[in-house]
């Protein structure tokens, strides 16, 4: 359980930060229009998803004495950090040297990112057959992985008042400990893969892939799930600072800190909702996840903005309208995590029985194909951050020492920014239980958890 939840601590530091600071990076140091950077984190994304199949399928085939794979995690922990590195330098030049640049950076990070990531996923359905020890290694799979993220978050914090230089330090920083962490997850989990159950090793054209996924109804509703739930995450994630700095008018020496407590609230509701999916069933628990996470985002949406200016020291007296209204914002923020946690655990509690419908159980494939469907969505979503903010009039800067260089934001991207916190993403995690109301009745056998 330890050492297969530091496996996702490398990918998952790298997923916090790029999906928390990337947008606002783009938009605030390197000066790139909201649409380009937008466009920029889509493609990023959509080569991430298509290498997924690929990787995965390549995996699947992969015969070695320690399983197929380990050999994977290892070649791409060291590529890994050092791209990771590499996508937080702004480099000289205008806006389309940098485009091309961040282009090239980020298609090899996800080239790393899905090596090290996908053969990683595919193992929690071959280390065991039992249901409620995979639900336990998926909760120890982001119980790591958020822990790895609220420790790049806290490095971001430190750091990122410094602009630029800021940012170069940060992904030094994650880098290393993204590379560390992936290794030493490799060690732990060695005498574990070795003796793990192995995949059919038969060459199956991409078509012959595609209906086989296509054809497992199970698979189908679980993916619909997970798209839905990661569009409405990743869109939150993304705006989550400018909606903190330019909405709510938080200084930026506390705006840097707050994705801390979402994030620890998010590793608690990991292991809450672990416990209550094992007592109560899964679907019982994404309904009450998510109900949660509804409330918590349309509340978030309306709340009153601090005072333009205020200073922090204010917002310490508890008596203070201003504190008042900031604790408020942490509430909401906490309940927000503690009901977006279930985005990370039940999907990925439920793919094993979709798997284990085939009777092949090609692991490496469905899990290329969750994973695809994953990045599909958090690409549509900044994309259409982007667009949307665009169309609102949202103004970019070269001075992130700030909030966002002084510039006052037009009402429509106040707007805008408030629904892309709020409604949109609470009208998406409606539809994701939506998809999963026919399953209510037939996911919860106590006999079989039990056993």
């Amino acid at each position: 359980m330890i050492s297969y939840g530091m496996g996702d601590a490398g990918t998952g530091l790298a997923a916090i930060q790029l999906g928390t600071y990337l947008f606002l990076f783009f938009t605030c140091a390197a000066g790139i229009p909201a649409f380009i950077a937008g466009s920029l984190l889509m493609v990023s994304k959509l080569w991430d998803a298509l290498n997924d199949p690929l990787i995965g399928w390549m995996s699947d085939h992969t015969q070695t004495r320690w399983g197929p794979r380990l050999p994977w995690m290892i070649g791409g922990a060291v590529p890994l950090g050092l791209f990771l590195a590499a996508m937080w330098w702004v480099p000289p030049g205008g806006i389309g040297t940098k485009t091309t640049y961040y282009i090239f950076a980020a298609i090899l990070l996800m080239t790393a990112y899905t090596a090290v990531n996908l053969p990683f996923a595919a193992l929690s359905t071959e280390l065991t057959d039992d249901t409620s020890v995979r639900t336990r290694l998926n909760a120890a799979r982001f119980t790591g992985s958020i822990i790895a993220g609220t420790t790049g978050l806290i490095v971001a914090a430190g750091l990122l008042s410094k602009g630029v230089e800021g940012y170069i330090s940060m992904g030094r920083i994650t880098g290393f400990i993204a590379t560390l962490t992936t290794l030493i997850a490799c060690w732990g989990l060695a005498p574990f893969a070795k003796r793990a159950r192995r995949p059919v090793s038969q060459s199956e054209p991409f078509k012959q892939q595609l209906n086989r996924v296509l054809n497992n109804s199970l698979f189908i509703r679980i993916i619909g799930l997970y798209l839905l739930l990661w569009c409405g995450l990743q869109l939150m994630q993304t705006v989550s600072l400018i909606y903190l700095e330019q909405v709510m008018l938080v200084p930026i020496e506390i705006s840097k800190w707050i994705p801390i407590p979402f994030q620890i609230s998010t590793l608690l509701g990991l292991q809450f909702w672990s416990f209550y999916s094992n007592k109560f069933g899964r679907i019982a628990a994404l309904f009450k996840g998510g109900r949660i996470w509804i409330a918590a985002c349309l509340i978030a949406m309306i709340l009153p903005p601090l005072s333009d200016g205020i200073d922090i020291s204010n917002l310490l007296l508890i008596n203070n309208i201003e504190s008042i209204k900031m604790i408020i914002l942490l509430v909401t923020i906490l309940l927000v995590g503690f009901g977006a946690s279930t985005a990370y655990l039940i999907p990925w509690s439920l793919l094993p029985d979709a798997i284990d419908k085939d009777p092949e159980r090609p692991a490496g494939i469905y899990t290329a194909w969750m994973v695809f469907v994953q990045k599909i969505g958090i690409g549509l979503s900044v994309q259409l951050l982007g667009l949307l903010l665009s169309l609102a009039g949202y103004k970019s800067s070269t001075n992130c020492s700030t909030i966002l260089g002084g510039i006052e934001q037009p009402s429509t991207a106040i707007i805008t920014i408030r629904l892309c916190m709020g409604l949109i993403p609470s009208l998406l995690v409606a539809a994701g239980l939506m998809t999963m109301r026919p399953w209510k009745e037939i996911d919860f056998d106590p006999q079989r958890m039990s056993s």
